[in-house]
Order: C-alpha cells, then sequence, then structure tokens
C-alpha cells in the first residue's frame, strides 16, 4: 500500500490539496470496496488502482478551493453512481451535509456499506429520480451546491440538479472534451431554470492529456413548480 498511497499523495499535492493519513485511508479503503463489488455488479470500468485515484478520486475533488471559498454547507450529489464526486468530496470535508441520489438501488445498497465502513457521518442515501425527488420540500432548493458527474447533455442535468440548489446556491457540472457546443445549447434551459453560468474552468487531470471542464452555474432566483418536468422529460426534450 505503500506505492499507492504515494501515487494518491503526489497526485492530490499536484491539484494543491495535501491529504491527511487518515483521508488516504478512506480512500484507499474505498477503492477496495469499489473493486470487490464492481466483481459482482458493473460500478466501475476502470479497476486499476492509479487510474481510479486520477480519474474518480482526484477529478472528483478538483473542485475543493470553491467549496471552502463559497463556505459550502450542503452538498446533493445527483446521479452519484460509485459515489462520485460526493464521497470523496466528504472524504476532504466530513463537517459538509451530503445526500447521494441514484435510480439505481442497488449503487445505494452499495455506498451505504461504503458510508458505514469509512466512518461517514452527516450523509444520506436516496434511491430515486431527480425529476421526483427535486419536487420534494425536504429537498427542493435545500443545498448550498448541487454536483454531478453524470453523464448527460448541460441541458437536462441543469434540469435534474438546479432544483435542489437554493437561491443563490450554485450546481457543478463535471465535464470532459469539448464542452463550448454543449454549453451554448444549454443556455435556454439555464435561464428558465432561473439559473446563469457563473464560471467555466477547462484544465488537463495532473500526469495526463486528459482535458476537463467544470461549468459552474449560479441560482439567480427561486424555480418555476413546473420544474423538473415528469421523468424522462428532461432528456428525450431538453429544455
Amino acid at each position: 500500500m505503500a506505492d499507492k498511497t504515494g501515487i494518491l499523495e503526489k497526485l492530490s499535492s499536484d491539484i494543491g490539496y495535501h491529504l491527511l493519513d487518515q483521508q488516504m485511508n478512506q480512500f484507499n479503503d474505498f477503492y477496495e470496496m469499489l473493486v470487490e463489488k464492481n466483481k459482482v455488479m458493473n460500478l466501475t470500468a476502470i479497476t486499476e488502482y492509479d487510474e481510479v485515484v486520477l480519474k474518480h478520486f482526484i477529478d472528483s475533488i478538483v473542485i475543493y478551493k470553491r467549496i471552502s471559498e463559497d463556505n459550502v454547507e450542503s452538498i446533493m450529489d445527483v446521479g452519484t453512481g460509485a459515489g462520485f464526486p460526493g464521497i470523496p468530496l466528504k472524504i476532504l470535508f466530513p463537517e459538509i451535509r451530503l445526500t447521494l441520489l441514484d435510480s439505481l438501488n442497488k449503487r445505494i445498497l452499495f455506498l451505504n456499506e461504503v458510508i458505514h465502513n469509512l466512518g461517514l457521518e452527516n450523509i444520506e442515501c436516496i434511491h430515486g429520480r431527480a425529476e421526483d425527488i427535486g419536487h420534494l420540500p425536504e429537498y427542493r432548493e435545500q443545498y448550498d451546491l448541487t454536483v454531478s458527474r453524470a453523464v448527460a447533455n448541460l441541458s437536462s442535468l441543469s434540469e435534474y440538479c438546479i432544483p435542489f440548489v437554493r437561491v443563490g446556491g450554485k450546481f457543478i457540472s463535471y465535464k470532459s472534451g469539448n464542452i463550448d457546443d454543449e454549453l451554448n445549447d444549454a443556455k435556454t434551459a439555464i435561464h428558465l431554470l432561473g439559473s446563469g453560468i457563473e464560471d467555466v474552468e477547462k484544465y488537463t487531470l495532473p500526469d495526463s492529456d486528459m482535458q476537463r471542464s467544470i461549468v459552474v452555474i449560479r441560482k439567480e432566483k427561486k424555480l418555476n413548480n413546473k420544474y423538473p418536468r415528469k421523468a424522462g422529460m428532461p432528456a428525450k426534450q431538453p429544455l
């Protein structure tokens, strides 16, 4: 594990974050659980340690400065899958209230195991669709920040994620590849959802040529009650 810990320590240092020993242990325990469970259910196509560290762990925590600077106290991770970016962010910021949302119950059961084994607190896993959960008053407009690494176009993602953000809060979408056209296509949807694009940060993951983008969307006013539309609509007919 010494060599593994060295990879994790180096790559996190490359993005300016110095992990505590406990955090490194939690990341390594998470990795072991991920690859073990992946033998019986499809959680990730990436299983080599150095690739998981770079493409899942580091890619998830690149927004740590934004979380610190915005004094974020609550995060909703929409379409969390195997727990990305939510679990890595929770390891960095254990005091933050975190909700993980996914439509597949098998993933939620796995995440509950991870939470228990890593000793994480003030974290909730929800099985459901964003279009339904986004209308529940206990979740609607209740979060400082919503995040998503889900594979969907930005117009659809915005309709899934912005309903959870309080007015003045933000939605951060993790994207790969060239996103200029997608960003332009999403402007109408973002406007209809009472929000605006605050920032787009393009970067390369350390020790790689993998291009990534962070799209930061700010919630400017209370959301119209008709959004999100019924399940399936945001994907079939983006705003």
